[in-house]
């Protein structure tokens, strides 16, 4: 109807052929019951003479025959039946119509036999052969009135949002290997998240329950324990991860060359950690190592001072606490050069501090500005340049710490392929403060030492990564790979990234990752991942109904492939994310959008069968006492000693600090 052809000649036609349909009808019942007509006087001799002529053709000589000529008839008149579509016409109610009424018929001309004398039977033919021919036009012209639009139930548009995904194992010597299952279209299918670069770093975010630690971190432990990496985690609530480490561990001690040792550090059960010096002699090189720890320490205990580094009372404190380390590095070849002795002398008069320290050259620069606040009377200046950084360092000042810090039982080379490591340090949810600040020394150290070059593999994995502080992430990110360290950050939020770290280190961080795994996020985010997930070809259908005629528009269209709404709302195992692959290795499907499968009872039973982290030491509380008291002890005698050479030495006269 729509062909630019004559429209009115098109509507004789199909009105013609339909007649026609009812005139074959028409005869088929006169012939049928030709002797009723007679009996009633309805009959004509030009109709008995055009009937006779008509029967010679075979026309009427079946009653299905018949039939079937008047149905072809009208179906032919029916294709060019144009009704206005309406939403609530139902194809399934009018198609059992017709049937119901096909099958009456049926019966009653079963019950029809020629030459019965009662004209009943004959009628009762007649009323429902004319009901189904009824239904068959009634059918035929409300079928044209049908709405045939797929997927109007899929109210949120979750099957356009399907895409393919990853079906491939794909294993190498360094990978991690989830299995997953996602949806194509209307079916489920099994899948592989493959992290076969895990050098190239892997973010985790996902809100508190959406399964970060339980669908994802333990299965990256498991499987680079499986494949001989050496490894340092970061465990926010100790001992959750650190326990399953020490257990696969156990189990897989054979995958190394080297059986490595386990180490903890944990500062609420003295007895289970084992003691480790962050700031060992040994390890800082230069004055520049003293610098990076000193604001790696500050900036922990003060998290505001992040976004305001570069300002002069930000700066100050850090450069005091530079040189007291420095000092203590060369003082008698570094013997008490610990955080905990670093504290004590930090407390020390400005008197006696200045003068004891200008006795190391190294420092001179950093400690003359200090001196000359000092001398000059300008107390105020002094004590906001310095006395926010006793404050705050006195708050690390506790028999636990001290404990902990003031000697080492092992090295923090954790990839020394002599001596590969696993070592666990565990913070505290109600002391992260304190807690992090320390351990955030620790990873500085250890992050400089496992990048380079002829180590182990490595695996640093950091569970709730925004509650410590730790400056060098994305240069960490950035140059490690070719060393062979795998990088893990578990985050809750960029909100929280960039609460903690401040917008310009959160982005960086955020935009070096290669492998991104997100659970269940909000806000920003949500539509940062969007964004970086990007568009697929979607389906579009639209309906427009007006008072004379209804049309449907089907397109296809770019559109977000997981948008922000999706992601905001994804149940805790279900996970999107886009994985980084190598030249040797590609994979063509880096998107996903799956629910990680775990194997719920094994892992209930495996942690049944968890041995717990064995203790260290048997350790009374009068040891640890004692301790605190031999480190004030050992830094009152470092002042006194100084100052007794510096008396005794004329050519050292000069260094005295108020006594000119």
């Amino acid at each position: 109807m729509a062909t630019g052809e004559n429209t009115e000649g098109l509507r004789k036609i199909i009105d013609l052929t339909r007649m026609g349909s009812v005139v074959v009808l028409s005869l088929h019942f006169y012939h049928s019951g030709y002797p009723f007509f007679k009996k009633w006087g309805i009959y004509h001799d030009i109709g008995d003479r055009l009937l006779s002529s008509l029967e010679e053709t075979g026309l009427f000589g079946s009653l299905f025959f018949t039939k079937a000529i008047a149905l072809g008839c009208l179906l032919i008149s029916l294709l060019g039946a144009k009704g206005k579509k309406k939403e609530n016409s139902n194809l399934k109610y009018l198609l059992s119509g017709f049937v119901l009424c096909l099958s009456a018929c049926l019966f009653s001309h079963l019950g029809f036999v020629d030459g019965i004398q009662l004209p009943t039977p004959f009628l009762i033919y007649v009323v429902f052969t004319g009901i189904a021919y009824l239904a068959a036009l009634a059918f035929g012209t409300r079928i044209s009135r049908v709405l045939l639009v797929k997927d109007r139930k899929d109210v949120f548009n979750h099957l356009n949002e399907t895409f393919p995904q990853e079906e491939r194992k794909l294993l190498n010597e360094y990978s991690i290997n989830l299995p997953a299952r996602y949806r194509l279209k209307n079916k489920v299918r099994n899948s592989w998240i493959n992290i076969i670069n895990p050098f190239r770093a892997l973010l985790v975010a996902g809100t508190p329950g959406s399964g970060k630690s339980y669908f994802v971190i333990r299965h990256v432990i498991s499987q680079h324990l499986q494949k001989g990496f050496s490894m340092f985690i970061y465990d926010y609530k100790y001992d959750d991860l650190s326990i399953i480490a020490y257990n696969h561990l156990l189990k897989n001690l054979g995958a190394y060359k080297v059986a490595p040792k386990f180490y903890t550090i944990n500062f609420d059960r003295l007895s289970h950690s084992h003691r480790c010096n962050p700031l060992e002699p040994e390890t800082m090189v230069d004055i520049t190592d003293a610098s990076e720890a000193a604001r790696t320490i500050m900036m922990g205990l003060n998290r505001e001072w992040i976004k305001k580094q570069g300002d002069f009372f930000v700066e100050s404190p850090i450069n005091f606490l530079t040189a007291v380390i420095w000092f203590l590095k060369k003082h008698q070849r570094g013997k008490f050069c610990s955080l905990p002795h670093v504290i004590e002398l930090m407390q020390v008069d400005y008197e006696k501090l200045f003068t004891v320290m200008r006795t190391e050259p190294e420092i001179e620069a950093l400690i003359n500005p200090f001196v000359s606040a000092f001398e000059k009377g300008a107390k105020d200046q002094l004590e906001g340049q310095i006395a926010s950084a006793k404050i705050t360092m006195a708050r690390l000042s506790s028999p636990q710490l001290y404990y902990v810090l003031s000697k080492s039982e092992f090295t923090l080379d954790i990839n020394n392929p002599k001596q590969p490591k696993i070592l666990c340090v565990g913070n505290n949810p109600q002391k992260q403060q304190v807690y992090g600040a320390v351990l955030s020394l620790y990873i500085s150290r250890i992050t400089k030492l496992v990048n380079q070059k002829g180590k182990l593999k490595s695996s640093l994995i950091f569970d709730e990564y925004p509650t410590i502080y730790f400056n060098g992430m994305d240069n960490l990110i950035a140059t490690a790979r070719s060393n062979k360290v795998a990088t893990c950050l578990g985050i809750q939020d960029y909100s929280q990234l960039k609460k903690d770290y401040g917008r310009e280190q959160a982005e960086v961080i955020m935009n070096t990752v290669g492998n991104f795994i997100s659970g269940q996020v909000l806000g920003d985010t949500a539509k940062q991942l969007s964004e970086r997930f990007g568009k697929i070809m979607q389906e579009r259908s639209s309906i427009s109904i007006n008072s004379n005629d209804t049309s449907i528009s089907k397109s296809r269209q770019l559109d977000m492939a997981v948008p922000a709404s999706t992601i905001s709302s994804l149940s805790s195992g279900e996970f999107v994310g886009m994985v980084a692959d190598n030249p040797d290795q590609r994979i063509h499907h880096k998107m996903f959008h799956a629910e990680i499968i775990n194997d719920h009872k094994t892992l209930t039973e495996e942690a049944k069968g968890f041995k717990p982290i064995p203790k260290v030491r048997d350790l009374a509380t009068s040891e640890v006492e004692e301790n605190y008291r031999q480190v004030k002890k050992e830094v009152q005698e470092i002042i006194k000693v100084e100052m007794n050479r510096i008396y005794d030495t004329p050519s050292l006269k000069h260094l005295l600090v108020g006594k000119r």
